[in-house]
């Protein structure tokens, strides 16, 4: 961008890298992301380069879990401790090779959503080009006698448009065949998030996660006050083609909406958690559901990735404001 009003890119738009000081985060580095259009993303290098907070003219678009932001040193592996340092954020990624709830998969263990949210990057670098901003960023779960996988990821934040476009391209660098699963858990919040909100998901059918959830499919999409009693619900939605859902508040006027090619990730998760302090929607493609990779198994679902094998996913998100 040629500007001879500014002296300095940074006084619109640009990347800054800083670091956290204190509490469970200290020391975990981020980029701060502007456009100069009122879209702000914060990258979270050291959780995988997962989008943690996102803001749009001021309003924030995403959910932040109590425990706040979490260094991966303090990450517990065990059954469900995930959830100690879930941030939740904008994004959380699931994955490389167990996502949802914990299980044991053909004499393995697994824990909740599988690690890959709580591996730092390995490397980054973010430049200009063509009116947008790249950033690219590698993050490696691999070991000696285990799997060996390897996530190339690159955000794209336009300088002329209010969107970001998320691709990642995941390689089995070892010498063995790998389960593969992984979902985006893309987190709405408050202010986006009310009970005014506006949900559309064009599914073809929706399935209930379980008795529970079923009370409430047929308003799964209605979104209400924060209930301390209210208990999570999740719905399984089946869509084809190029499929966009997307979430809108009439009372702060902005809006998100989510695309993505179901040839890629043909799994949808609906997230409902309308809990006080825990009011949150879940927007979540994947490869899988997140019932655990020993179900999907039995289901005769559960990806895999043959050594030097890639699978490549691309999500965009378009940020509106309404007139």
């Amino acid at each position: 961008m040629n500007n001879k009003y500014i002296g300095n890119p940074n006084q619109i738009y640009g990347v800054e890298e800083y670091r956290l000081c204190g509490g469970k985060g200290d020391g975990m580095r981020f980029l701060l992301v502007r456009n100069g259009k009122g879209l702000e993303v914060q990258i979270s290098l050291d959780r995988c380069g997962d989008l943690s907070r996102v803001t749009f003219k001021g309003d924030n678009l995403g959910y932040f879990a109590p425990c706040g932001y979490v260094h991966p040193s303090y990450y517990d592996r065990n059954g469900a401790g995930f959830l100690k340092s879930f941030t939740a954020g904008f994004i959380t990624t699931c994955g490389l090779w167990a996502v949802g709830s914990p299980c044991n998969d053909e004499g393995e263990d697994l824990p909740l959503h599988g690690t890959i949210s709580n591996i730092p990057c390995e490397k980054h670098m973010y430049y200009e080009k063509d009116g947008k901003l790249y950033i690219e960023l590698t993050v490696r779960d691999a070991a000696i006698f285990d799997r060996k996988m390897l996530l190339e990821r690159q955000y794209c934040v336009d300088l002329n448009e209010n969107c970001v476009t998320l691709t990642d391209k995941v390689i089995n660098i070892g010498s063995k065949s790998t389960p593969f699963e992984m979902l985006y858990h893309c987190n709405m919040g408050y202010p986006l998030l009310s009970e005014d909100s506006i949900i559309e998901i064009p599914s073809e059918s929706v399935t209930p996660r379980n008795a529970h959830s079923e009370s409430g499919l047929s308003v799964c999409l209605e979104s209400q006050k924060p209930d301390a009693d209210y208990e999570e619900m999740c719905f399984y939605h089946k869509m084809t083609g190029i499929a966009t859902v997307s979430i809108t508040n009439p009372k702060i006027r902005k809006g998100v909406s989510l695309t993505y090619d179901t040839n890629q990730l043909p799994f949808f998760t609906q997230w409902k958690m309308m809990g006080e302090y825990e009011y949150v929607m879940g927007l979540e493609p994947g490869n899988c559901h997140p019932d655990g990779r020993d179900v999907m198994r039995k289901q005769g679902v559960l990806q895999f990735l043959a050594p030097d094998e890639s699978k490549t996913h691309s999500l965009k998100f378009n940020f509106t404001e309404q007139n």
